[in-house]
């Protein structure tokens, strides 16, 4: 099997297992020394054992929505909606890959926000997408 199709079949696990809770699996994709970083916040999370805990310790209820994954070789990224108790983060998800694993994960997250009124003749909406008024 093709690398790449084996690296887009390991990132969909990922994120089905994110979704069904399945910690194990979610975080089989590290390496044991991977590193994650949320830019926003200037936290940085070194090795599989600390990813997997900071995430299962979050409080909120959270659901997985994956819009894209685009990549090859070793740089992969997600585009992902996060809904935490309910509430939607889009988020984009950066992977770096070495050996089959995700050794550098940097991932961003933003708020929903509606659009002015100015930009209305000259936006549509996305497929499947209303868009939101300011």
């Amino acid at each position: 099997m093709d690398a790449d199709i084996r690296t887009r079949a390991a990132i969909e696990e990922h994120w089905r297992a994110s979704e069904g809770g399945d910690t194990e699996a979610e975080h089989a994709i590290y390496a044991a020394d991977a590193i994650l970083d949320y830019p926003q916040s200037g936290e940085r999370f070194r090795g599989r054992a600390t990813i997997s805990a900071q995430r299962g310790g979050h409080p909120a209820r959270r659901h997985f929505t994956v819009h894209r994954i685009a990549g090859s070789g070793d740089l992969w990224v997600s585009e992902c909606v996060i809904t935490y108790d309910g509430v939607p983060t889009y988020s984009v998800s950066i992977m770096e890959f070495a050996h089959g694993h995700v050794v550098h994960e940097t991932q961003y997250f933003a708020d929903a926000f509606g659009a002015p009124e100015w930009r209305t003749a000259l936006a549509e909406p996305m497929p499947g997408r209303n868009i939101a008024k300011a």
